[in-house]
């Protein structure tokens, strides 16, 4: 059975490993960006907008390397006001997560942000397309949210951070509406724009939205950048493993895979999170957070290639 290219219908099994690894590398990042704040003294928002910046000059590069620029730049010049949208989203909702998270906490905001954007992006595309999710969909659903409750709660403990945990609980879910739209808006542009042009664009985009934020940490009292040569490596890694191939896998992905159901793979973050833990720091997991990590994994077994929407 065939998309309507023609592409084989475990393509969007591909897709769902692709989309899955960027899961993985995301997951690293939390860990990167605690070295990096503990450190050095970089705050939340300065590493983002270095994050952005790496990636987007990393992906310049490439392609000005590999004589890509001219056919990456008339791609994106076909639909700028979306690869704009795609790419602000995605500091916007970066921003919005850490804020939540330190006014509500780890896990209350990561259940929150990621749980919500599941839920959000299939509810929309069930009305876009006038039908109800099956008893599979709802299954697969509840076994991922479940599975991210007990390993968020199982990584970041339930203590709420921060005296104003109203505005914690609407910025995560703001953070998690921003993040569904954002998957949904580069799904639509992932089946026109090549994976790496569109992660460049919206990389580019995203740097731009958030240079104030180095603009003043180099005014401020806090620094803007470590001259610690692991804390460069570090900044490195996470522009070109953890924004510029992550999301270029996460772009590749949704060529494939329908937005709701690359939402529910993405949610391999905190999995992976979790087990860079107990690999690098010695964390002994807990048996809450073994079991949401079987549950999410089965979530992503479940998530079936026909689900993946006819490529036109």
């Amino acid at each position: 059975m065939t998309t309507g290219r023609g592409q084989p219908k475990r393509s969007s099994g591909i897709g769902l490993l692709q989309v899955c690894g960027a899961g993985v590398l995301w997951g690293t990042g939390g860990l990167v960006a605690t070295v990096l704040h503990d450190e050095d003294g970089l705050g939340a928002m300065t590493t983002s907008a270095w994050r952005m910046l790496v990636a987007a000059v990393a992906l310049l590069a490439f392609a000005l390397v590999n004589g890509r620029l001219a056919a990456w730049s008339a791609t994106v010049r076909a639909r700028p006001a979306l690869v704009v949208a795609v790419g602000c989203g995605t500091a916007l909702y970066q921003g919005l997560y850490f804020l939540s998270v330190l006014v509500v906490g780890v896990s209350v905001a990561t259940v929150i942000s990621l749980g919500l954007a599941p839920v959000l992006a299939a509810a929309w595309e069930h009305a876009r397309a006038r039908t109800r999710p099956d008893a599979r969909e709802l299954s697969v659903l509840a076994a991922a949210l479940a599975g991210l409750v007990l390993v968020s709660v199982a990584s970041g403990g339930s203590g709420v951070a921060g005296a104003e945990p109203a505005l914690g609980l609407v910025l995560a879910v703001a953070a998690g509406a921003t993040y569904a739209a954002t998957t949904l808006l580069g799904h639509r542009l992932a089946r026109d724009i090549d994976p790496l042009a569109l992660t460049a664009g919206a990389t580019t985009a995203g740097a731009v939205l958030l240079a104030p934020f180095l603009l003043a940490a180099a005014a401020g009292p806090g620094p803007a950048l470590s001259a610690r040569p692991e804390a460069l490596a570090l900044l490195a890694y996470l522009g070109i493993a953890t924004m510029a191939v992550s999301y270029g896998l996460l772009y590749a992905g949704l060529r494939t895979t329908s937005g709701s159901a690359a939402t529910i793979a993405t949610l391999v973050e905190p999995l992976s999170a979790a087990a860079l833990a107990a690999l690098l720091l010695g964390e002994r997991p807990a048996i809450t957070a073994l079991t949401g990590g079987a549950l999410i994994l089965a979530a992503v077994a479940g998530l079936r290639p026909r689900e993946a929407p006819p490529v036109t």
